[in-house]
């Protein structure tokens, strides 16, 4: 870890004082080299995935690569490589009466470790968010996508030498040994910062052990409220698409929230739901809507599923469903479907998430869908960075101090 860790730190100080063009040559030559060598991550994304038939169909999902995810991917790190670079942008700047004139100014972390499960598209993903905002960065995949995630990494080391930018910018571990977890968290000097990207289980490890600063989310239980003003044929279309887009990612909808008023005329949602093979579980007064409904549970509303499992309750309007959410939210992402402005304001002012949304599905908590190209995960936290984190989550500032011969009075 000491190694890796000196080398990428040599890496991220080449980073830090490139400029903007020399980085999106680099990415552009990775994203060239993801094509390029297609074949050979699908042949390794095989393997990952025979390799994991005692894994769940969401977390089967998240591992699948296909040509057209390949593609996305590539297309993803060039994206990234035509933002704007947020390395030496000015975020303030005043005079002071002594003549002193100081520039808040951001500048990269240093480098960035990354231990993820499953998604091998974290692998392109985080090294090209990492790079364009002049970190280096330290990736540990986890068994299941291991092969995946190397034969993406080759690729795009690839490219970045034929560029010119050095090689060690990213790095992966070559084993999914969880000691390398317990390096990388106890790394002091080498890892500036550590984005833990998987299940509960691992953030929850990474929390407790890590001695380096942590940019994560512990769970998405996330919501979607049906006010009574809602249009129902729109609020049916953003549940289940915010349920059964994709179950398995940490946007999908956990628990739909209904208006006590409207409850009745809702059967059709629940049904459409029901008719794609959802397991919904439901409060007792909305159990005589549709046989297949099953009772929740206490426990319900405070779970991740990531599966096609859905917990559903009635409220009292829009704050019944603000205080479920203050009860059983995770602060990660949450929708109001509602007609009413006053009502969709007051909800996206009262929740405390990263994400709110009006009128739209969870399934857009993705830094990609914000335009950011790319994410390096959600926060949660309310400190540095919070919701999807892209290139201005990976600065940091300084400040530049520029006088002409000024003292400090006694």
């Amino acid at each position: 870890m000491a190694e890796l860790g000196a080398r990428a730190r040599r890496a991220a100080r080449t980073l830090a004082g490139l400029p903007t063009a020399r980085k999106a040559e680099g990415l552009t030559a990775a994203a060239g080299a993801i094509r390029a060598r297609a074949a050979e991550i699908l042949s390794a994304n095989t393997a990952d995935m025979e390799a994991a038939q005692g894994l769940s169909p969401a977390m089967q999902d998240r591992l699948l690569l296909t040509p057209g995810r390949v593609e996305a991917m590539a297309a993803g790190v060039e994206a990234v490589a035509a933002l704007p670079d947020p390395v030496g942008a000015v975020i303030k700047s005043w005079r002071r009466p002594n003549g002193l004139s100081i520039a808040q100014v951001r500048v990269p972390i240093g480098v960035i470790g990354i231990i993820f499960e499953s998604r091998p598209n974290v692998t392109a993903d985080a090294g090209a968010l990492c790079l364009m905002a002049g970190n280096a960065a330290i990736l540990r995949p986890g068994s299941e996508s291991l092969r995946s995630a190397a034969a993406i990494h080759g690729a795009m080391v690839e490219g970045l030498v034929a560029a010119g930018l050095p090689g060690d910018a990213l790095q992966l571990l070559p084993s999914a040994d969880r000691a390398l977890v317990g390096a990388m968290l106890r790394a002091e000097g080498q890892i500036d910062l550590v984005v833990p990207r998987g299940g509960k289980s691992l953030v929850a490890r990474v929390r407790e052990e890590a001695r380096v600063p942590v940019l994560s989310h512990l769970d998405g239980i996330c919501h979607v409220y049906i006010d009574r003003s809602a249009d129902l044929r729109m609020a049916s279309d953003i549940a289940f698409n915010a349920k059964m887009r994709r179950t398995g990612i940490c946007g999908a909808m956990e628990t739909l929230l209904i208006d006590r008023a409207i409850a009745p005329r809702c059967g059709p949602i629940l049904g459409r739901l029901l008719d794609a093979g959802c397991d919904v579980r439901a409060t007792a007064d909305l159990l005589p809507l549709d046989p297949r409904l099953t009772p929740a549970s206490p426990e319900d509303w405070d779970t991740e599923y990531l599966d096609a499992i859905l917990s559903v309750a009635t409220v009292e309007g829009v704050d019944g469903a603000i205080a479920h959410i203050a009860a059983h939210g995770s602060g990660h992402t949450d929708s109001i479907v509602t007609e009413d402005e006053a009502t969709a304001e007051h909800f996206l002012s009262a929740v405390d998430s990263a994400i709110l949304l009006w009128n739209a599905s969870t399934q857009f908590a993705d830094g990609g869908e914000f335009g950011f190209g790319a994410e390096i995960g959600i926060s949660t936290g309310r400190l540095h960075a919070r919701g999807p984190v892209a290139l201005e989550g990976l600065t940091t500032y300084k400040y530049k101090v520029r006088g002409t011969g000024q003292v400090r009075p006694d």
